[in-house]
């Protein structure tokens, strides 16, 4: 067995993508485990690079490592948390003892899952106008679930300037 440069690559972006999520699990501050997650983010979209999907890699990296680890973070700085962690020490340990089974329980199917699987050999068109593909099925096949997700994110916007308007309006009732 011969080892290429794009499995080395593909090992470090697994393992980076990885670590990352079991950060995003087991850090306590928030702010950490965004940044984390940005990670996490980051290497998907490098295993897009070696998938040759260039378009998703730049799209993963400015819609969720820019926008979506962005608006994390003003979620984060917009509502009232408690970064104090306040469960017992032997609570801690169960936690951990079930997320080590819970890892190897989810490795194990998938390993069972991909094992003998087998894509067939029909010939794709890899390589070639990725944008132009993407576009077709998106603005296509999938325009309305397109159209109801920009929906979804425009409620969820006015949803998060009113809450915010909330807290400053009662601030104020408290102030007078």
């Amino acid at each position: 067995m011969t080892v290429s440069g794009e499995f080395i690559a593909f090992l470090a972006l697994a393992l980076v993508a990885i670590i990352g999520g079991v950060l995003l699990l087991n850090l306590t501050k928030v702010v950490h485990m965004v940044v984390a997650l940005v990670f996490t983010f980051l290497s998907i979209a490098g295993l897009y690079v070696l998938l040759s999907a260039e378009f998703l890699a730049v799209v993963q990296v400015l819609v969720y490592s820019g926008a979506i680890s962005i608006i994390m973070l003003f979620g984060i700085m917009l509502t009232k948390h408690n970064d104090e962690d306040d469960e017992s020490p032997s609570v801690g340990r169960w936690k951990r003892l079930f997320l080590l089974l819970g890892i190897l329980a989810f490795g194990a199917v998938f390993y069972i899952g991909i094992y003998d699987l087998d894509f067939g050999t029909t010939p794709v068109a890899l390589h070639e106008n990725n944008a132009e593909q993407i576009g077709m099925e998106l603005f296509s096949k999938y325009v309305i679930p397109f159209e109801l997700m920009s929906v979804l994110l425009l409620v969820a916007f006015v949803g998060a300037i009113v809450l915010s308007r909330k807290d400053d309006d009662e601030k104020e009732a408290e102030k007078e």
